[in-house]
């Protein structure tokens, strides 16, 4: 039995695909053959350098046993997922303020501001200025920085909890 499609969300087809095969012990071939496709298609699915499309998964729901959408929905899923990374790899804070040199151990321009927030966070308010703090605060907004300082383990510096108090995160 395949899992339930809420535990799978943002994964792509061809992973679930994947394991499900190799549990029910068919080869890529075997599965190409049953839903009449070519190998290479299933191959390339399975290696998540193609996606699924409608008739496809109508051919998957029927061999596998599970509804003729599951595999579309899978499919969507993991193309809002993938476009919601995307875009917010493209949000990014005012760079004009904010000081490089606070990064020095790390390649500035690829920083991902979403996916680093903790580590961005904690190092603006332990070195940072009062535009580059400010700056913070405007971008991840107090809220997001309140549920953030949460998870902070160690402050090396005591002006991390001297910036929280004066800009009122705590």
């Amino acid at each position: 039995m395949m899992p339930e499609i809420h535990r799978l969300k943002g994964l792509h087809p061809g992973s679930v695909l994947k394991r499900e095969i190799k549990k029910r012990g068919l080869k890529n071939k075997e599965l190409a053959s049953s839903v009449n496709e070519h190998a290479q298609t299933i191959g390339a699915i399975l290696k998540e350098k193609r996606n699924v499309n409608p008739n496809l998964s109508i051919k998957l729901g029927r061999e596998l046993g599970v509804e003729s959408d599951y595999f579309m929905m899978l499919q969507a899923s993991y193309d809002v997922k993938k476009a919601e990374s995307e875009n917010s790899k493209q949000e990014t804070p005012d760079l004009k303020i904010i000081r490089r040199i606070l990064f020095w151990d790390t390649d500035f321009d690829k920083i991902d501001w979403n996916k680093n927030r903790k580590a961005v966070i904690k190092r603006i308010f332990e070195r940072g200025n009062d535009k580059e703090i400010t700056e913070i605060i405007r971008f991840y907004g107090i809220e997001t920085i309140q549920k953030t300082i949460k998870n902070v383990s160690s402050n090396f510096l005591p002006s991390f909890d001297s910036n929280l108090k004066l800009y009122k995160i705590k």
